[in-house]
């Protein structure tokens, strides 16, 4: 096992080294999914389970008058990046994607209101993402839905255009690295933090893929193991799965009717690498600002710098076990003056379900901002955009220059826990003491 930071994979030829060898969980789903074996290095041609389409599909800029759907029942159509509009060219956009479900009879259409939500977690919700499934998205962190054990991948616009009207779309078989989970998480430590430990460790994974099993998983509840699929693209890997078992069972078969066949890595399967994480040496880390890879800090070499903005939500941290973390933060407390805490759940669903255990009520009275389910601040299109100059931490996704409004900004990143501690002190701190 290569668990050493630095320390060289074997760099064989795939050819050379796949001989004999099983496969890895996605080269097991683009087999099925195209009918011919594949390994790393080849150009899988496979049909598409799940297209989903949002709003920045639709945008004039980008929209192409399509002629020809498929098979509209593989089709999802969601608005979520800008919802409710936040400018002329975003409701134009939605009144084109309303013309685009009513033409071709999309039955899988979350427009504005009751089943509202970001295009990731209602995959999941609404059980559009099966184990051993291939489901394609423009948006890059469609890779989220491997949690649930798909082949899930964000492409460009034309490929989702073409994916809608044939069906099928074609992706270059990446190596896979093998994340092994061991342990268990500490009360204090969240997946966010296991993820900012594998980027600031190990760094990016450019055309790979990255697989996660091993015996912790059955700790791991799906929200969690659906933040660290979701992170997956800012590692920049080409898929990111998780090992199915019977947690994710239940999970699906409560949402959909739909069979799915579920795929295991082969006993002799391949890797480019394997390493080992043990969950329970996990702490509360952040990233620093302007990028995520080997950018990663233990919580307490920033405390107490200044913030002007905190910020939970996105596809990554909207769940509800993340409103669940805030809520135990800021129970009986309120956030610092002069700093402004917003909160955007993952979907109206989520929200809905906060509401019902009181936890949007112990937002508010704490004085935290709770917007309806968009991706809003996270992309910053509307709903908190950060202003020149500010300091901001977030539980989102990146934290790039510009990513959340003005590009002299600094952002840096936590776990919802840590954001939330953060804002009641008004500057970054350590969610351990707030946390039983």
């Amino acid at each position: 096992m290569n668990s050493k930071r630095g320390m060289q994979p074997d760099r064989k030829k795939p050819s050379d080294r796949r001989a004999l060898m099983g496969m890895t969980i996605i080269e097991k789903i683009l087999t099925k999914a195209g009918g011919v074996p594949v390994k790393p290095g080849d150009l899988a041609s496979v049909k598409v389970d799940i297209a989903c389409l949002f709003d920045n599909n639709f945008m004039a800029s980008v929209w192409r008058n399509i002629l020809h759907v498929d098979d509209p029942s593989k089709v999802v159509v969601v608005i979520d990046h800008r919802a409710p509009a936040a400018h002329v060219g975003s409701a134009q956009a939605h009144a084109t994607a309303r013309t685009f479900v009513e033409k071709f009879g999309i039955k899988h259409f979350h427009d504005i209101g009751y089943d509202q939500g970001i295009c990731h977690v209602l995959m999941a919700e609404h059980g559009y993402a099966r184990p051993g499934a291939v489901l394609l998205c423009s948006d890059s962190h469609t890779c989220s839905a491997g949690a649930l054990n798909c082949a899930a991948r964000g492409v460009g616009s034309p490929d989702m255009f073409y994916a809608v009207c044939k069906g099928e779309t074609w992706f270059r078989v990446g190596e896979t690295i093998r994340y092994e989970l061991i342990g268990q998480l500490p009360h204090y430590a969240f997946m966010k933090d296991v993820f900012f430990k594998i980027a600031g460790e190990y760094g990016g994974h450019v055309s790979q893929n990255v697989e996660f099993g091993g015996p912790a998983l059955g700790t791991l509840p799906i929200d969690a193991r659906r933040t660290m699929a979701t992170m997956g693209a800012e590692l920049s890997a080409e898929f990111a799965t998780f090992e199915p078992d019977d947690i994710l069972f239940d999970y699906v078969k409560g949402r959909t009717n739909i069979p799915f066949e579920p795929q295991m890595p082969d006993p002799d399967a391949d890797y480019l690498d394997k390493r080992e994480i043990n969950l329970s040496e996990v702490s509360p880390l952040v990233a620093l600002p302007d990028s995520v890879v080997n950018n990663s800090a233990n919580v307490q070499d920033v405390a107490g710098t200044r913030l002007d903005q905190c910020f939970v939500g996105s596809c990554a941290n909207g769940t509800f076990d993340d409103l669940s973390s805030v809520a135990q933060v800021l129970a009986g407390r309120k956030v610092a003056r002069g700093t402004r805490f917003i909160i955007t759940p993952g979907s109206q669903s989520i929200y809905r379900r906060a509401l019902k255990a009181g936890i949007i009520e112990i937002l508010m009275d704490a004085g935290a901002v709770v917007t309806n389910s968009t991706c809003g601040a996270c992309g910053g299109g509307h709903m908190g955009i950060v202003g020149a100059g500010d300091t901001v931490i977030t539980a989102s996704t990146r934290n790039f220059k510009g990513r959340m409004g003005d590009p002299t900004a600094k952002i840096y990143m936590g776990s919802s826990a840590t954001v939330a501690a953060s804002a009641v002190e008004g500057a970054i701190a350590d969610p351990t003491p707030y946390l039983s």
